[in-house]
């Protein structure tokens, strides 16, 4: 008799966050090395675990306020969907998404957000607004916040840091 037992359902969702936040945040990378822009990354996952769209901030590059990474992400799963609702798809954020990112979110009804580090500033899925949520909207996205919170964290720190001229 096997002594293997599946790992439990809600072990492997916690896995497979983690790994989309990995990406997520090779995406902001990206944002940081190739645009010096803020280092804030996303990927859009279907339900089946299919890239639907990534991005990264791309505001300053494209001299464009709405080009965050959320929403770059989103236009591209648009686009491959060839449809603006992305029923049943997550969005993994390297940062807690702000009004703009969390009211596009709503209008397509993405299922699911998962972010990293909490924005105290201008968060929208809890920690400033909680606009995800809000009863009144005819939709609502599920929110998974702290999702390898510290190391997202710790590299806008270290970004604006260096923006700044102040020692690491």
């Amino acid at each position: 008799m096997s002594s293997f037992q599946p790992p439990a359902e809600a072990d492997t969702v916690v896995a497979a966050d983690e790994r989309w936040m990995r990406h997520a945040l090779a995406l902001a990378d990206r944002a940081e090395h190739e645009d010096d822009e803020i280092p804030v990354g996303a990927v859009l996952v279907s339900v089946e675990g299919e890239v639907l769209g990534e991005g990264w901030n791309r505001n300053i590059t494209e001299q464009d306020p709405t080009a965050h990474a959320e929403i770059v992400a989103m236009r591209q799963g648009g686009r491959r969907l060839g449809n603006h609702r992305l029923l049943g798809a997550t969005l993994y954020v390297t940062l807690e998404p702000c009004a703009m990112c969390a009211m596009a979110m709503v209008h397509a009804r993405v299922a699911r957000v998962v972010y990293g580090a909490t924005d105290p500033k201008t968060g929208a899925a809890g920690s400033v607004f909680d606009l995800l949520a809000d009863p009144r909207h005819n939709h609502r996205v599920q929110v998974h916040g702290g999702v390898l919170g510290e190391e997202a964290g710790a590299r806008l720190t270290a970004y604006f840091r260096r923006k700044r001229g102040k020692p690491a």
